[in-house]
C-alpha cells in the first residue's frame, strides 16, 4: 500500500458517532467512575483524545513507537535534551537552526550540557569528537538553511558503537520524503509548523521515539513540564497531514525547477538543493529520501546584506516572513532573521553568509514564481549597475 493511502486510512473514525473527521475534544478534565478509575483520561494536561490521535498517527507514519505532541518544536527539541544529566555532551550539525543553538548555548550550557558543532557531512567529523562523555548526536538533515545532507544510515552506527543516541530533525523533509527511524536514528523531531501543518496556522513540535521506553520518557516530560498541544492545534495539525504527500509532491517539484533556474543566473553566486547533481551530497540525499523538499537557498554574487534585502524588496510573491513549509512561498534572511542568534563569525563559516536568502516554496503555479524571481533578480541587477555607475 502507498503510503499516502495508508496514512489517509490511519486516521481514525470516531467510534462514537462515525465522524469521519477526529472530534475536538476541546475538555480540561475527563469525569471519573470512581478515584482513579476512568475511561483513559483524566486531565487533559495528561492525555487528550484528539491530541493522542495526533500521536498515534504521527508514530506510524514515521514507522516508530510513540508520538509525543508539544506546544512548538522548541518544546519538542527541548523534551530531548532533558534525557541528559550535566556532564554530558552533545555533537551537532554546525549549520544549526537558530532557536536550537538559543536553546543549547543559552539554556543548557549553564546546566553543564556542552555541545560540539561539527560539519556532519563528513562521518569523520562526528567520529573524531566524540568522547567518553559523548550521549547525543544531534542531525538536522537536510539542514537549516544551506540544505546540506548528513548520511544518517552511517551516523546512526556510530552512535550505536559509542553508546549515544541520535535524534534527527526531519522538519524539512518530512515523513513523507524521509524516514529517519527506519535509518537508524532512535528519535526524530518536528516543527509540525512547517510541512506537517502546511498552511501556517499553527505552532506545534512532535518528538517521535524508536523504541516504548524512550516514548515513556518524552511523554513524562511532557507532562511534567506542561509543553502541550491544544486539542484544536491537534486537530488542525491531523487535518495537515492528511495531504502531506500531495503538498509535498508539489513542492519538490517546483523546488527543483527554481533551484535549476537559480542556477544558470548570473547574479546568483551558489545555490543550496539537495536535488541538483552539483549539490555535494546529491547522492546520500537520493539514497536516503523519496524527494529534496521545497527550501531552496542561495547566496549572491553581491555578498552583503544590503544586496540580499534589497532583492527581498523586489519579490512580490514570495513574501518576507519567518518560517516555511506553508502553501504560500515565503523568503527570509537567515543571517538577519532566523539565525541571528548565531555568531556572526561561527555562521559563516557554517556557510551562511551575508547575502543568502532562503526560500520556501509554496503551491502557487511554478511558473508564477520562476516569473516574480526573475523580475526581482533583474531589478536588483538594476540597482547593482546603478550604484557602480554614481562611484564611478
Amino acid at each position: 500500500m502507498h503510503p499516502a493511502t495508508k496514512l489517509i486510512h490511519s486516521i481514525p473514525i470516531d467510534p462514537l458517532t462515525g465522524a469521519i473527521s477526529v472530534p475536538i475534544y476541546q475538555t480540561s478534565t475527563f469525569i471519573q467512575e470512581a478515584p482513579g478509575i476512568n475511561k483513559g483520561f483524566d486531565y487533559a494536561r495528561s492525555n487528550n483524545p484528539t491530541r493522542a490521535a495526533l500521536e498515534q498517527i504521527m508514530a506510524e507514519l514515521e514507522n516508530g513507537s510513540d508520538g509525543v505532541a508539544f506546544g512548538s518544536g522548541l518544546a519538542a527539541i527541548d523534551a530531548v535534551i532533558r534525557l541528559l544529566k550535566s556532564g554530558d555532551e552533545i555533537i551537532a550539525v554546525d549549520d544549526i537552526y537558530g532557536g536550537a543553538y538559543r536553546l543549547f548555548e543559552k539554556v543548557y550550557k549553564k546546566f553543564g550540557i556542552h555541545v560540539t558543532y561539527v560539519d556532519a557531512t563528513d562521518v569523520a567529523n562526528i567520529s573524531g569528537a566524540i568522547t567518553p562523555h559523548t550521549r547525543l548526536i544531534w542531525l538536522e538533515s537536510p539542514t537549516n538553511p544551506t540544505l546540506k545532507i548528513a548520511d544518517i544510515e552511517a551516523i546512526s552506527a556510530i552512535a550505536r558503537e559509542n553508546g549515544c543516541l541520535l535524534c534527527v530533525d526531519n522538519t524539512f523533509a518530512s515523513p513523507a520524503l524521509q524516514k529517519p527511524l527506519l535509518l537508524g536514528a532512535d528519535l526524530v523531531v518536528h516543527s509540525a509548523t512547517k510541512y506537517l501543518g502546511g498552511h501556517s496556522d499553527l505552532i506545534a513540535g512532535l518528538v517521535v521515539t524508536k523504541n516504548k521506553e524512550l516514548g515513556e520518557q518524552i511523554r513524562f516530560f511532557q507532562n511534567a513540564t506542561g509543553g502541550i498541544l491544544a486539542p484544536f492545534d491537534s486537530w488542525l495539525l491531523i487535518r495537515g497531514i492528511e495531504t502531506l504527500h500531495l503538498r509535498m509532491r508539489q513542492h519538490c517539484a517546483s523546488a527543483l525547477r527554481i533551484a535549476n533556474f537559480l542556477q544558470q543566473h548570473p547574479a546568483v553566486d551558489k545555490v543550496f538543493y539537495p536535488g541538483l547533481p552539483s549539490h555535494p551530497n546529491h547522492q546520500v540525499a537520493c539514497r536516503q529520501s523519496s524527494g529534496f523538499g521545497g527550501i531552496v537557498s542561495f547566496s549572491l554574487k553581491t555578498d552583503s546584506e544590503e544586496a540580499a534585502h534589497q532583492l527581498i524588496g523586489h519579490t512580490r510573491l514570495f513574501r518576507l516572513a519567518e518560517s516555511l513549509g506553508g502553501i504560500k512561498s515565503l523568503l527570509s534572511h537567515p543571517a538577519t532573521m532566523t539565525h541571528k542568534s548565531i555568531p556572526a563569525e561561527q555562521r559563516r563559516s557554517a556557510g551562511v553568509s551575508d547575502s543568502l536568502i532562503r526560500l520556501s516554496v509554496g503551491l502557487e503555479e511554478t511558473d508564477d514564481l520562476l516569473a516574480d524571481l526573475a523580475e526581482a533578480l533583474e531589478k536588483q541587477e538594476k540597482v547593482k549597475i546603478r550604484t557602480e555607475f554614481s562611484f564611478n
